[in-house]
C-alpha cells in the first residue's frame, strides 16, 4: 500500500495505522487457509497498533507510517520524533502495559531501528507465517 507523511500538525491514530495495514496485508492473505490469513491480520495490526501507540505515547509523535507487502512478507514501518530506542519497560503489577516491545519482537520475522536527523524509523518484517508459530508447526 503506500506511505503517510504526517505533516507536523497532524495526528495519526493507531486505528488510522490498523487500516493502513488491513488495506496493505490483502494480498497476503488470498490464497491462505482461513485460520492462518486471520492470524497474519491478528498479528500484523497488533503491531502496526503497538508500534503507532508507542511513538505517541514515548516518541513525541508520529512522523510517518507505511504498511506494504514485499517478497510475500509485510514490511511496516514507523517514524517517530526522538532517537531513544525502545525497550521493554520494568514489569509493574499496578501499572498498565511494559509489554507492547516484547510482544512486537515475538511476533516479527526482524525488527530494526534507524536512527536519523529528527527521530527514528522501526521497521518491522512480518511473515506470511509468525517465526514462533513455524516452529510449533514443525516440531
Amino acid at each position: 500500500m503506500g506511505t503517510l507523511d504526517m505533516p507536523r500538525k497532524e495526528r495519526m491514530t493507531c486505528s488510522q495505522a490498523r487500516a493502513e495495514t488491513s488495506m496493505a496485508i490483502v494480498p497476503l492473505c488470498e490464497g491462505l487457509p482461513h485460520h492462518q490469513a486471520r492470524r497474519l491480520r491478528e498479528d500484523a495490526l497488533l503491531i502496526a497498533s503497538e508500534l503507532t501507540a508507542n511513538a505517541l505515547r514515548h516518541g513525541g509523535g508520529i512522523t510517518r507510517f507505511s504498511a506494504c507487502v514485499r517478497r510475500h512478507r509485510l514490511l511496516l514501518q514507523v517514524s517517530d520524533r526522538t532517537t531513544h530506542e525502545p525497550r521493554p519497560l520494568p514489569h509493574d503489577p499496578a501499572l498498565p502495559g511494559g509489554f507492547g516491545w516484547l510482544m512486537v519482537q515475538n511476533l516479527a520475522r526482524s525488527v530494526t531501528t534507524e536512527q536519523h536527523r529528527g527521530g527514528k524509523t522501526i521497521t518491522v518484517v512480518v511473515d506470511t507465517i509468525p517465526s514462533y508459530r513455524r516452529g510449533l508447526m514443525q516440531g
